[in-house]
């Protein structure tokens, strides 16, 4: 990719790239190939024959399976090689993720460990720590957590309310606090925590070692779902925490937990798909085995569209993730060429696509959401039967709306993020929005292409076009108190989420039309139905959102507008989804 083709975050909604610019899924060389299987043998191997141990909360049973990890290099994918890992790209860490996300709660651990728990001591650690810590998480000689959630600071996390006092010697901040819903605090030996010193007004973090006198850690607490993965609150009381375990500098604490967020954010919303290509595919094998009035299951229409709407979520969503790990991948080796360390490129590049961050996360978990609920209903009652694993992959997903961020934090982040973004001279918003905002009659509805992947260009570009008039329009009447409007904001969030993912997946199935990918009807099915379904949903968004701020006669012009810029041909989605669930159940597996 050319720099010249590198948007800046939040920049997709007024600029394009060509299919060509893209990374997608399909152009994984072989040694990600066997990266991925490797994981996926592990997942057979030590993984499915041991969860409903797992499920019983057993902490050395998960603690064994990572150090097994460890052994075969799964943990160190994103370490460098100087400190023991083999410093894979950012797309083979979020193909990883992906492969391990079938794991259910292991899965939880595992990315625990692997992002939370090891990267801020590489990405903010100074040599020495990196050497001392860093080298032995890479290999499973430890395995970290990560300490930031309070009883009274969730979403809120800079009013926690641990604290760290320095010593009278100097030589220690002496630590005290309680910290709740720690992953892998069961058997965690290293912990970043995150406290304010003294009476600062922001935190700093800490490296702490569980050893320690003082870390006390409770017992796992009793969760709906993911009950492998050791959940518990941790106290620290009078914990003697020497000076060099500070990590970055004194008040940075914030800044590292927001980063990391969005590190964590990213991979997780590669963490579902895994998940999501697991639960079709016991969807699918069930259906094609379950008998009803004389005949598989498979064969009802009703089955047939809820097998092929969880392939076009899933496979939509995939495209998103996998565009963004490329920008990633070139904005670290951008960094790198400028003289950042590893660890700065990365989490520098990783937290400037905040606003893709936040879309995938949302966009991702409420995809995995909808792909276990349906795979529930095609296995009727057994669905609900504790026998099956589609009733855990059920449980587990909800915790994923959640984790890193709620999706309510993270659809305003969606918005305040690229406005914030493009007012500090990152790209030009405001100025295109505003002028189409004032010429709300002669708005120009693109149509009448020549060819088919244009024809869809065209309405991405009518999409964005309602995209910016609900954002000129809402800031241009609620002013300062935009921030309050959280319903609003939440309608336009919605809308880019959408224009996001449809414009990554028209951009991967023109890809893969180009490089002569075989059944591309069934690809450009994938593609009819999201963006006409995506066209009724970003109509209905907008109106409520234009309902909201706008008044005669501008909101009978700005609904008309809506009207013409949302409208798409219709299809015969019934035929389309058919033809996407009779691959599917040909198959007999995921194998989009």
């Amino acid at each position: 990719m050319s720099e010249s083709k590198l948007l800046k975050s939040g920049e997709f909604l007024v600029n394009e790239v060509e299919a060509n610019d893209i990374f997608i899924p399909e152009e994984f060389n072989e040694e990600q190939r066997m990266i991925a299987q490797t994981c996926r043998d592990f997942l057979e191997a030590e993984v499915y024959p041991k969860l409903d141990d797992l499920d019983k909360s057993d902490r050395e049973l998960m603690k064994s399976l990572l150090k097994k990890t460890g052994e075969l290099g799964l943990l160190g994918i994103a370490v460098p090689e100087e400190y023991g890992g083999f410093g894979q790209s950012f797309i083979t860490q979020m193909l990883v993720a992906e492969t391990t996300g079938a794991g259910y709660s292991f899965s939880v651990a595992y990315m625990a460990h692997c992002g939370i728990g090891t990267m801020p001591i590489l990405y903010y650690g100074n040599e020495e720590q990196r050497q001392k810590y860093v080298t032995r998480l890479a290999t499973g000689e430890l395995l970290g957590a990560y300490c930031l959630t309070e009883p009274g600071a969730g979403s809120d996390a800079n009013s926690g309310k641990t604290n760290a006092k320095l010593s009278e010697d100097g030589k220690h901040y002496i630590l005290n606090g309680q910290k709740m819903w720690i992953t892998n605090a069961g058997f965690a030996d290293t912990q970043v925590v995150f406290a304010k010193i003294e009476n600062d007004r922001v935190l700093s973090a800490f490296i702490v070692e569980s050893k320690w006198p003082g870390v006390v850690i409770g017992p796992d607490e009793h969760k709906m779902g993911i009950k492998g993965s050791s959940t518990a609150q941790i106290y620290y009381n009078d914990v003697k925490v020497p000076v060099e375990n500070l990590l970055g500098n004194r008040g940075e604490g914030f800044r590292i937990a927001l980063s990391i967020l969005h590190m964590g954010r990213m991979k997780l919303g590669a963490n579902v798909i895994g998940a999501a290509k697991e639960t079709i595919t016991q969807s699918v094998r069930y259906a094609n085995e379950r008998k009803q009035f004389n005949t598989q299951i498979a064969n009802f229409g009703s089955i047939k569209h809820k097998l092929a709407e969880q392939v076009i979520r899933t496979f939509a969503h995939e495209s998103a993730i996998y565009r963004v790990s490329q920008n990633i991948d070139e904005l670290i080796t951008r960094y790198k060429a400028e003289g950042c360390d590893y660890g700065k490129a990365a989490i520098d590049a990783i937290s400037h696509y905040a606003v893709e961050d936040a879309i995938l996360k949302v966009n991702g978990s409420e995809m995995l959401d909808f792909v276990v609920d349906e795979g529930v209903q095609i296995h009727g009652g057994m669905g609900y039967s504790a026998e099956m694993n589609v009733e855990r992959g059920y449980r587990d997903s909800r915790i994923n709306r959640i984790f890193e961020g709620t999706n309510e934090i993270n659809r305003l982040l969606v918005v305040d993020t690229a406005i914030k973004r493009s007012l500090k001279g990152d790209f030009n918003l405001m100025g295109p929005a505003e002028e189409l905002y004032t010429n709300l009659d002669g708005i120009k509805v693109e149509m009448g292409a020549a060819g088919y992947f244009e024809q869809k260009k065209q309405l991405i570009r009518n999409f964005k076009k309602i995209a910016l008039l609900g954002i000129f329009g809402a800031n241009k009447t609620f002013a300062k108190q935009f921030v309050s409007e959280q319903e609003v904001q939440n309608n336009l969030s919605n809308i880019i989420m959408d224009i996001y993912v449809a414009e990554s997946l028209a951009l991967r199935v023109e890809k893969l039309e180009s490089r002569g990918h075989a059944s591309m009807d069934i690809y450009r099915s994938i593609l009819d139905v999201f963006i006409f379904d995506a066209a009724s949903r970003i109509r209905k968004n907008a109106i409520d959102a234009i309902s909201s701020f706008a008044a005669e006669p501008e909101l009978g012009k700005l609904i008309a507008a809506t009207e013409r810029l949302s409208a798409v041909n219709p299809i015969n989605v019934k035929e389309a989804r058919r033809k996407i669930a009779d691959k599917l159940i040909a198959d007999n597996v995921y194998k989009f």
